[in-house]
């Protein structure tokens, strides 16, 4: 095993290759451990590499491929000296410094590396219905994310998945593009704030498809409808839809950091206001592993930016740089 690295960075995606760029223009030399490619999580360069076209990245006026977006970003973090290595982690050691990183066997003694800082960005996956031909669907009328692509689908019927607050938020934004919007919720009533129920019930542009669930994609290399079931009957039927929205929650990649790092109720990692610092010292945290308000692009770049620069001043307070 090789000197301990002055940071490693943990996932990639926006928030992790921005802090790669970020600490490889300060000359700390950051290994990117990035992940394995993956359906569900751990996949190298977040979940923009199962998106397609990307229109509200800042710099990119007629769009970008999200796969071509992060290979931008992987280019620019590797211009600047950052190396990346294309593993998975499978266990850390934050109880002193320097910190243990293992990639493969997580029973073996000693770490893979050694990190005098680190930077966490294992993102959050989006969860799914885990119906057979989802993932090829994403991105062609099957989405997760209202904000990143609503706009897609002006004067088309929508359906959403979900009822909760997340899934009412994404009706009642989605409402604004959609001819017609459609929650398709298991029970016969939401789970939501009854302050977003409120809204929802009040929109003339969003009906709803109580006590069903949907079973089955419709469409080859293109959404094109959903069937769905009536849990009480078990009747099936078909509703045409252009796009889909699954909105039953997200699980941030935190099971490593479990009884090591102070993770919030809903298992994200709690790091200090307007800072990326979390309670274990030298341990820093972005993009969507610690955010489950925004999870965006642009935010989570931002917070990779914020992560690295955090990082540099605390290794030169502990000389350390």
């Amino acid at each position: 095993m090789s000197d301990p690295r002055e940071v490693i960075i943990i996932g990639s995606g926006p928030a992790g290759l921005t802090a790669a760029i970020y600490t490889a223009r300060a000359n700390l030399h950051p290994l990117v451990i990035e992940g394995e490619p993956s359906s569900t999580s751990d996949q190298p360069g977040g979940q923009l590499m199962l998106t397609t076209e990307v229109e509200n990245y800042p710099g990119f006026p007629d769009g970008i491929m999200g796969p071509d977006l992060m290979s931008n970003f992987r280019s620019q973090a590797e211009r600047f000296g950052a190396d990346i290595l294309t593993k998975k982690v499978t266990r850390v050691d934050l109880s002193s410094s320097p910190f243990g990183v293992w990639v493969g066997d997580p029973t073996e003694e000693t770490p893979s590396y050694l990190a005098n800082s680190l930077i966490i960005s294992t993102g959050a996956k989006a969860l799914m219905l885990e119906l057979p031909n989802e993932l090829s669907l994403v991105g062609h009328g099957l989405s997760t994310c209202a904000t990143c692509d609503g706009f897609f689908f002006r004067d088309q019927e929508i359906g959403v998945v979900g009822g909760g607050d997340s899934a009412v938020e994404e009706a009642v934004f989605l409402s604004r593009f959609g001819s017609k919007v459609t929650i398709i919720h298991r029970r016969d009533e939401l789970r939501a704030s009854k302050i977003m129920q409120e809204r929802a019930l009040s929109n003339p542009k969003i009906d709803f498809l109580w006590n069903h669930e949907v079973v089955e994609y419709l469409g080859g290399t293109k959404l094109e409808g959903v069937k769905v079931r009536n849990v009480l009957t078990s009747e099936i039927s078909e509703l045409p839809l252009s796009g889909l929205f699954v909105a039953i929650g997200h699980t941030p990649n935190t099971e490593i950091f479990k009884g090591q790092i102070t993770l919030l109720d809903n298992g994200y990692i709690q790091t200090e206001h307007d800072s990326s610092k979390t309670n274990v010292d030298g341990v820093f945290a972005c993009g969507d592993v610690q955010d489950f308000t925004y999870r965006q692009a642009i935010t989570a770049a931002g917070s990779g930016c914020m992560a690295a620069i955090d990082t540099e001043r605390w290794l030169e307070e502990q000389d350390l740089k």
